[in-house]
């Protein structure tokens, strides 16, 4: 059996190059959404760069990072979130896609994050050349600044094919009416949001008139920086987990995200490919329905 399953995994890698053998015995691919602009499918779970990328010049943690990535894109990941604002994140991730080549499958997405509009455009290239892309695949106003004056320069190398996306970003709670605003203004593709077990203001406005306006929705801060794993990692995971495949509380976390039918993809950040491997997890097999999320958030609450 171990020698016919090296057998066809030799025959995938040929044409498809980076395939891991651990890919390939994973439990099933991971499910993914559709970008409602274009149809595009990628996968519900992420990876984001906000802290844990953020290594400076240290080679021995900018190695570990790249195993991440490679541990990443084995298991059949993609959108890969960025910003100026992450420190070293960017040419650490340029590093690490540099190292893989062909075995990285990137959806680049970063952000333009600076007060001035007439500069976006210069901070933006500096972002590309340190992640080595062609172009991005996204590009988002960070935490809205200065947004009036960015967008219009987003949707402009959009129309010239120097991006595919374009999107806004919030996080923490922070200026929903203003994002509401923007989303039924403007022909954005995608929203950044925080969103998780117990921050869940957007499910009664932001998420709902996401799936009215067609715009994708990003989720950040899943796990609230990991302070909400280290408190439900203080209980037992509920039994009845088991009825929707979690083997942990970070999957149990992600699947009530990302079963929510407005969401397109969560990006949690980790700097351990063991923890990479058990995000994607959430990403395969069945999904919480509606009964099962309220079932979740109402088990959290009372913990």
């Amino acid at each position: 059996m171990l020698l016919q399953r090296r057998q066809l995994f030799a025959a995938l890698a040929s044409v498809w190059p980076g395939l891991s053998l651990r890919a390939q015995t994973a439990a099933g691919p991971l499910r993914t959404r559709a970008i409602p602009s274009s149809g595009e499918a990628i996968p519900l779970v992420g990876l984001g760069s906000w802290i844990t990328f953020n290594v400076g010049h240290d080679p021995v943690a900018r190695e570990a990072c790249t195993e991440v990535m490679r541990a990443f894109f084995e298991g059949g990941g993609r959108l890969i979130d960025s910003s100026p604002m992450y420190g070293s994140s960017q040419p650490v991730i340029g590093q690490g896609l540099a190292k893989l080549g062909r075995a990285a499958p990137v959806f680049a997405a970063d952000k333009v994050w600076i007060g001035s509009g007439a500069r976006g455009a210069e901070q933006i290239e500096a972002s590309r050349r340190f992640w080595g892309v062609p172009r991005f695949d996204l590009l988002q106003v960070h935490n809205l600044l200065a947004w009036e004056e960015h967008l219009p320069q987003l949707f402009a190398m959009k129309s010239a094919g120097r991006v595919r996306y374009v999107g806004i970003t919030t996080s923490e709670g922070r200026r929903h009416a203003e994002i509401e605003k923007v989303m039924r203004s403007q022909p954005i593709d995608f929203v950044q949001i925080s969103y998780n077990l117990l921050d869940r203001e957007v499910e009664q406005r932001i998420l709902p008139l996401a799936r009215e306006r067609g715009i994708g929705v990003i989720v950040n801060r899943p796990f609230r920086e990991g302070a909400l794993l280290r408190e439900l990692q203080r209980h037992r995971l509920p039994p009845w987990a088991a009825e929707f495949g979690c083997d942990g509380w970070a999957q149990f976390a992600l699947k009530f995200i990302v079963s929510h039918p407005a969401v397109t993809c969560a990006i949690p950040a980790t700097s351990s490919v063991a923890h990479v491997r058990q995000n994607l997890g959430a990403a395969r097999g069945v999904l919480p329905d509606a009964a099962m999320r309220a079932r979740m958030a109402a088990h959290v609450a009372a913990l």
